[in-house]
């Protein structure tokens, strides 16, 4: 990095999760007219083992397994429930009950991949592979149901909600028509090409046709703008990084249920995120960004995707470092009514890293809709221990590799880890403190899709292997609130 870029961004600060008060944007709420958090934040309480050795949470918290993959039972007959837990949300049904919309990060061939269903395959030849379910159920975690919702889709990983009450589930994967896919003494060869976005829906209706406006690479997560004319889209790459999307609709196109599967393949501009520093250039990494940036609010330029298709050339190989602002490993994405958060899990793995930029253990964004601008408001310093894993003798004192995120009904963060050691979910207060409110106890597999009842009562998370998704209660106002 040339040193009058580096003059200008200064110098980083030790420290874990890092944030600082008063310098960050407010607390959007994910649902207007609820409280927003006040400066004065009551710490959860120590973690407390679980006598069943699955998950620790504080006390007077409580958690109810919902589904286990191929234990509980799937609807019609379409068998047990499949791998790999991953994004997902949560929507009211009404009389105490929940739906929940959720993603398997299956690729083809998995021991417990998701079914084809008829009606709801994309690609045929994707057998056992990834999809998503819906399931139901109620304040206690009780399973009502649960079934085939798309399938014949290949490593979903994350996705978002939309405001109309579907949900966009990302394929993080460019697998092409043609490629072979082996697992064990299983094969195939695609039929379609892989890499696409899809609109879910919970009533069992699917439409399993790929989003092709919104581009073709390695999705993590999309959130949906305040003004549902933008999509917000981050890829889950490297060699080289992958980017940050913004998808702009065609003029007097607003989105809604089916519009964005209805429109072109080239309808409206997919563009990617540069930063622009104090001397006009482009940040050509996160990474070079430390916790001496936390606060501060840099522009953003949109640059447009040449051929978001990516039948030539990776998408995010079509841009000279020079015209737009990489991260390796852009994962969680959750819009509000101010603008949209976006997460960096991690940069210390040796050339994967920029020349002289910073390992880290993990950033979150906010990108102001109005203003255009990116600030980094929770920082996590990079320590080595985590990257063998010592660093979990530190207990639930040690936080890296931040991954899902999620808004909570109170305007916080809830974050997964998806890093060295012990696993945790995370409460994360932009501009404030980052505490620990469960640990995985039974491995060290990943939390993923978080995400709050809209009435605030439960707090559904996946820990993705062995498959499990949690219902958490517990007093969550009162820390979160």
């Amino acid at each position: 990095m040339p040193s009058s870029r580096r003059a200008l961004l200064g110098a980083g600060a030790a420290g874990v999760g890092l944030a600082v008060a008063g310098a960050v944007p407010s607390l959007a709420q994910a649902n207007p007219g609820r409280p927003r958090p006040s400066s004065n934040h009551t710490p959860f309480p120590p973690l407390v083992d679980d006598p069943a050795g699955i998950l620790a949470l504080p006390k007077g918290f409580s958690y109810a397994i919902v589904t286990r993959t191929g234990v509980t039972k799937l609807d019609r007959g379409q068998g047990r429930t499949p791998s790999d837990h991953d994004g997902m949300a949560v929507f009211d049904a009404g009389h105490g009950r929940y739906t929940i919309i959720q993603n398997h990060e299956c690729d083809p061939g998995a021991d417990h991949g998701v079914p084809h269903v008829k009606g709801t395959v994309y690609d045929p030849s994707a057998v056992d592979a990834g999809g998503c379910t819906v399931i139901t159920t109620d304040r206690s975690g009780r399973n009502l149901g649960e079934f085939v919702a798309i399938s014949g889709t290949v490593s979903n990983c994350a996705g978002g909600p939309t405001p109309w009450r579907t949900w966009l589930t990302c394929e993080e994967t460019e697998d092409r028509a043609g490629d072979t896919w082996e697992e064990g003494d299983r094969s195939g060869v695609f039929l379609k090409d892989h890499g696409y976005v899809f609109e879910v829906t919970a009533d069992g209706k699917a439409d399993p046709r790929p989003i092709k406006c919104l581009g073709r690479y390695a999705h993590e997560a999309v959130a949906i703008g305040d003004d549902r004319t933008s999509v917000y889209l981050s890829e889950d790459a490297d060699g080289p990084n992958g980017l940050f999307y913004r998808w702009t609709a065609p003029r007097g196109v607003k989105l809604g249920p089916g519009v964005l599967t209805r429109l072109a393949p080239n309808a409206g501009t997919l563009a990617a995120m540069a930063i622009i520093l104090d001397d006009g250039s482009v940040l050509p990494d996160v990474a070079y960004l430390t916790s001496a940036q936390l606060g501060r609010p840099f522009p953003v330029r949109w640059v447009e995707v040449p051929e978001r298709d990516a039948q030539s050339k990776n998408v995010r190989e079509q841009f000279a470092d020079n015209q737009v602002t990489r991260g390796k490993k852009f994962e969680g994405v959750w819009g509000t009514d101010e603008g949209v958060y976006v997460v960096n899990s991690y940069a210390w793995d040796e050339g994967e890293l920029p020349t002289d930029a910073t390992p880290h253990d993990g950033m979150v964004w906010f990108y102001h809709y109005r203003n255009q601008t990116i600030q980094l408001v929770t920082y996590f310093p990079h320590q080595p221990t985590a990257e063998d894993g010592s660093a979990a003798k530190y207990g639930d004192l040690t936080f890296d590799g931040p991954d899902n995120v999620t808004v909570t009904p109170w305007g916080s963060l809830v974050l997964a880890e998806d890093g060295a050691g012990a696993s945790h979910v995370l409460s994360s207060f932009p501009g404030g403190p980052t505490y620990a409110i469960a640990r995985n106890q039974l491995n060290d597999s990943e939390f993923c899709g978080p995400t709050f009842t809209a009435d605030g009562k439960v707090l559904f998370v996946n820990m993705q292997d062995p498959g499990l998704t949690l219902a958490i209660t517990g007093a969550w106002e009162k820390y979160l609130g």
